[in-house]
């Protein structure tokens, strides 16, 4: 399988931490080698997208393919890699729902990313209601210690 990237983020932030995301501002900056303006047409019109990125600062050894404590935190639960969102994963992609703020040009404004600046950019999808949860949510308590200041 090949997948080459349809852009990059760009950012403020260049170091991978964990928490406090929504102090940023990111710009998806399409490759204008593949892309025009009319890749983004109507996206506007979206209040939110799906952004699917690569950890691409995740070195090969670091790869989990199977169980760990979230963050290494010895309070919480030993749990598979696909039980949890860390970057370490098998594929290293990440996958956020972001806020639109603009869209000009080939140029995407968000908030509420969580990839620094560099990142290649997979894929942008708008984010549609019906692809949202159906019934009822629900989630461990450690991952609602773990989210607590990740997007503060």
């Amino acid at each position: 399988m090949n997948v080459t990237p349809i852009g990059i983020v760009r950012s403020s932030r260049s170091e991978v931490v964990d928490d406090r995301w929504d102090e940023e501002t990111f710009e998806l900056v399409l490759d204008p080698a593949q892309f025009t303006a009319e890749a983004l047409f109507g996206l506007e019109t979206f209040s939110h997208i799906e952004v699917i990125y690569h950890f691409d600062r995740v070195p090969e050894d670091q790869i989990e393919t199977g169980a760990r404590r979230p963050r290494n935190n010895p309070d919480w639960p030993l749990v598979g890699i696909f039980a949890q969102r860390g970057k370490n994963r098998p594929n290293r992609i990440g996958v956020t729902v972001a806020r639109v703020l603009a869209v000009d040009g080939t140029t995407v404004t968000v908030a509420g990313l969580d990839a620094v600046d560099g990142t290649p950019i997979l894929d942008i999808k708008p984010w549609m209601v019906e692809f949202g949860p159906r019934g009822p949510v629900r989630q461990p308590d450690w991952s609602t210690d773990l989210m607590a200041g990740y997007w503060k």
